[in-house]
């Protein structure tokens, strides 16, 4: 499971011209799942979420995690994480995880991320054409990868 961490002062999804999902100071997270993402993955990589102390504290260190800035998430799934581009020019998908496992792990990921940070988040909608708008925050951007936790 990969997810992309943006720290952001705001960020919005937009389906056919309708907000689906609006925060203010958060993370934007686009999380891509594989085939062989599990819930434990799922567990590890929301704590690390909701842990990372990425945003500014009274010295202007990066010491502070969302739940001391009462920031909020935005979850959106992008199979396009686990592209690869190996051979040619046109992206393969195969390591992307098909609907039956994804959709389940990803709504998994809502309810987990939602009771870890203890109200809850805004998402996407899994599959949609999206149109994703965001203020990076610093910037700040980063990945995590459940399979690289060593």
């Amino acid at each position: 499971m990969i997810a992309v961490i943006q720290r952001v002062s705001e960020a919005s999804v937009t389906i056919e011209g309708i907000v689906k999902g609006r925060i203010g100071t958060g993370f934007l997270v686009l999380l891509g799942i594989t085939h062989t993402d599990t819930r434990e993955d799922l567990e590890w990589l929301g704590r690390k979420i909701i842990g990372l102390r990425v945003f500014g504290d009274a010295d202007g260190k990066m010491n502070l995690d969302l739940a001391s800035v009462n920031g909020n998430i935005l979850l959106i799934s992008q199979f396009t994480l686990h592209a690869s581009t190996k051979k040619g020019n046109r992206p393969s998908f195969i390591e992307a995880a098909r609907p039956e496992v994804a959709i389940p792990l990803y709504e998994q990921a809502i309810g987990f991320l939602s009771a870890e940070l203890g109200r809850p988040i805004e998402t996407g909608a899994f599959g949609a054409d999206m149109k994703v708008a965001l203020i990076n925050d610093g910037p700040v951007t980063i990945v995590i990868d459940s399979k690289n936790r060593v």
